[in-house]
């Protein structure tokens, strides 16, 4: 029948029983194909990462000021990465990057939940606050 109809023969699902087919135009199914794939991929949730950094000793303004950026990321659905970036003997002060980042993470608590804790990597501390839902 499709070669009368000069169009193709194509398996839709062959693991069905019995296996179904369907006489189109090959190239026209395949476009289909990659237009159904192209509106899924256009739907899947995009995972958006704010990067947020401090120092063992930023001031009670710019915390309040880098906070008040970390809410607004928060409320558009993205994550916010906290950072804190201890530059040549600050290391030292550790607890204290530890403890902004906590306060930090207090302070967020309305509008998102800890991904993960605290962690010093190298020279930097660093957060995962992720959006509550």
């Amino acid at each position: 029948m499709a070669a009368r109809m000069e169009l193709d023969l194509v398996e839709i699902s062959p693991t069905a029983n019995p296996p179904v087919c369907k006489i189109t135009d090959y190239k026209k199914f395949l476009y289909e194909q990659k237009i159904k794939q192209k509106e899924i991929k256009a739907k899947s949730a995009k995972i958006v990462v704010k990067e947020i950094r401090l120092g063992p000793n930023t001031d009670e303004h710019d915390f309040n000021f880098k906070l008040k950026h970390a809410m607004k990321f928060l409320e558009e659905g993205a994550k916010v990465k906290v950072e804190v970036f201890f530059r040549g003997r600050s290391i030292v002060y550790k607890d204290q990057g530890e403890i902004k980042l906590l306060q930090f993470a207090s302070l967020l608590e309305d509008y998102g939940k800890v991904e993960k804790l605290p962690l010093l990597e190298g020279k930097r501390m660093i957060m995962i606050i992720a959006p509550k839902k």
